[in-house]
């Protein structure tokens, strides 16, 4: 198959939300813009969504799954579908489907100009403690990076595979996916999206690890934008 697009969907004990990834993932994949294929990433999960994930890949032949042997985090699952891509593009979306696959076909038209593309939630529909800390959160991380970005948080997104891939990653950087594109001297443009409430499974993230882990991460993210090494090859020989 010549896919354009790997959509990677990071899940940890998810299994009461697997059932409707794969119905949605399957809508999606109908009328998708881009070839695509889904790429989940099982972050050492302890309920039944291993068993669901390996079933829905056995019956889906554009699905496919990688899996942890112990939980890593978010960014980890991240990373790892990234450095597991092998298409021209990336995209990411949680699997708790309070963004819809069907936005991909908003993003994709905005890809070829640019080389990150992230959702805007306009009308979110959380709870207003939630909605808040990420308000926070998104100020003091715009403030460190600025980048422009009003919902780096926002769980869909599309990339260019090669700038993926050179993103160095750990704990908390998927925050700031757009700031290291920027760095690469990359372009990224966040286009409105819709938003839904959270109808099964449980929130990963509360109020103080949503408020302070991005504080904590701002200064990992300002020490390597002070070291990080960026290059361009003008010339090399036939490999």
């Amino acid at each position: 198959m010549n896919y354009l697009l790997t959509i990677v969907v990071p899940l940890y004990n998810e299994a009461d939300n697997l059932p409707r990834v794969e119905t949605a993932m399957q809508d999606y994949l109908k009328g998708a813009a881009a070839k695509s294929k889904i790429l989940f990433v099982n972050d050492g999960s302890t309920d039944d969504s291993l068993r669901l994930v390996e079933a829905i890949c056995a019956r889906n032949m554009d699905f496919e799954y990688i899996s942890f042997e112990k939980n890593c985090g978010l960014s980890a699952a991240i990373k790892a579908g990234f450095d597991y891509t092998e298409t021209e593009y990336v995209g990411y979306i949680d699997s708790d489907l309070q963004t819809t696959p069907e936005d991909f076909n908003t993003l994709m038209p905005f890809i070829g100009e640019y080389d990150l593309v992230t959702g805007l939630r306009g009308a979110r529909k959380d709870r207003f403690i939630k909605n808040m800390s990420s308000k926070i959160a998104n100020g003091i991380r715009r403030a460190f990076t600025h980048d422009g970005m009003d919902d780096t948080g926002c769980p869909l997104k599309i990339i260019k595979t090669d700038y993926a891939k050179r993103i160095p990653m750990f704990k908390g950087l998927h925050r700031f996916l757009p700031a290291m594109v920027l760095l690469q001297n990359g372009k990224v443009i966040q286009i409105p999206v819709n938003h839904f409430p959270r109808i099964a499974g449980t929130a990963k993230f509360g109020v103080w690890n949503r408020l302070l882990g991005p504080l904590l991460d701002c200064f990992a993210y300002l020490w390597m934008k002070r070291k990080y090494i960026n290059y361009t090859v003008s010339k090399r020989s036939d490999a």
